[in-house]
């Protein structure tokens, strides 16, 4: 397992980005995420870094601009720089952020061996967030966005997104 960075935040400037939603999936905020890396104010400007969830994430424009807008509520100017490595990992997710990500209807990340037997449907190991059933089958390899895998359940019946595991 990866352990995660400890991103640089003031203190100060936490309950402004814990508004900052993701775009794809609103129940998690950026913190919940880990994408921020870094947020520090100096000279009346916020610096923030910004790590993508994967290169070319649509969702990183949104993000800037809802980090701006939020700020600029306080009367703050922001400066964003996406950083691109270290990559971002499904390890840096919150575990309030994987709690929210089931609740919300999406699978949370299995380990980098398990996805990948999962993926390629040798195992049965996606659960099923609505009734918890272990019993699924991958439907197609992309789900609603890139980063995750469209699954079923044998049980349930229902479709469901898996949040696929990114190390």
């Amino acid at each position: 397992m990866t352990i995660a960075l400890q991103p640089n935040i003031q203190e100060h400037l936490l309950a402004t980005l814990a508004l900052v939603s993701d775009p794809e999936i609103p129940v998690l905020t950026v913190l919940d995420l880990g994408v921020i890396r870094e947020a520090i104010e100096e000279n009346g400007v916020v610096r923030i870094k910004l790590t993508p969830t994967y290169s070319g994430c649509p969702a990183m424009d949104v993000i800037g601009d809802d980090l701006t807008a939020a700020f600029a509520k306080e009367g703050k100017k922001v400066e964003v720089e996406l950083i691109l490595s270290p990559a971002w990992s499904t390890d840096w997710i919150s575990e309030d952020g994987l709690v929210k990500m089931e609740e919300y209807g999406i699978a949370r990340p299995l380990s980098e061996t398990a996805d990948k037997e999962a993926l390629l449907g040798n195992k049965k190991l996606v659960k099923c967030p609505q009734c918890g059933s272990t019993q699924t089958h991958m439907v197609s390899q992309f789900g609603s966005t890139a980063c995750k895998a469209l699954f079923q359940c044998d049980d349930c019946q229902e479709p469901f997104d898996y949040f696929k595991c990114l190390k």
